[in-house]
C-alpha cells in the first residue's frame, strides 16, 4: 500500500489561511506560519516581517486600518516544490471613511512541513507569476 502524505495539500492551505483572514482569527491565522517565517511585503513598499509575532502585528494594523474588510482568492496554483502562486482581491472600507477599497494583487508562497515558510505579496501579477515559476523550477533543479 503507498504511503500518503500527511502534509496538507499546499492549496488547500491557502485557502484555510484565507477563511481565517476573512474572520480576523488572529491565532488561526499566525498558526498556518512556520516560527521563523517570512512575510515579505517589500514589492509593495511595505517592508519584510519575520517571525510570527511579526507577522501577526502588521496583520493585525493592517486590519484595523479597515471598518470593513474581505478578501477573496481568484487564483490559486501548487506549482510544485513548495511553491504556491495566486492572484487574490482585497475589498474595504477605510476606518471611519465611506469610500471602498479594491486591491487586486498576487502572492508566491513557499510551503514545508504544512506550513508557509515565506509568503511574498506583489502589486503585479505578471512579475508575480515569473517569480514562482522561477523558484519551483530553481527548488525542482535542487
Amino acid at each position: 500500500m503507498a504511503e500518503e502524505s500527511t502534509s496538507p495539500d499546499p492549496v488547500e492551505l491557502v485557502r484555510d489561511l484565507l477563511a481565517a483572514a476573512n474572520s480576523r482569527d488572529f491565532d488561526a491565522m499566525v498558526s498556518f506560519y512556520a516560527l521563523d517565517a517570512v512575510w515579505d511585503m517589500s514589492p509593495m513598499g511595505l517592508g519584510v516581517y519575520e517571525g510570527r509575532a511579526a507577522i501577526r502585528r502588521f496583520l493585525e494594523d493592517w486590519f484595523d486600518s479597515y471598518g470593513e474588510w474581505a478578501m477573496e482568492t481568484k487564483t490559486v496554483v501548487d506549482l510544485g516544490s513548495g511553491v504556491v502562486y495566486g492572484v487574490q482581491e482585497q475589498q474595504g472600507r477605510v476606518a471611519g471613511s465611506s469610500g471602498a477599497v479594491r486591491l487586486r494583487d498576487a502572492f508566491v508562497c513557499q510551503v514545508a512541513d504544512g506550513r508557509f515558510v515565506r509568503f511574498t505579496r506583489y502589486p503585479d501579477i505578471d512579475q508575480a507569476r515569473a517569480a514562482a515559476e522561477r523558484l519551483a523550477q530553481e527548488r525542482a533543479d535542487g
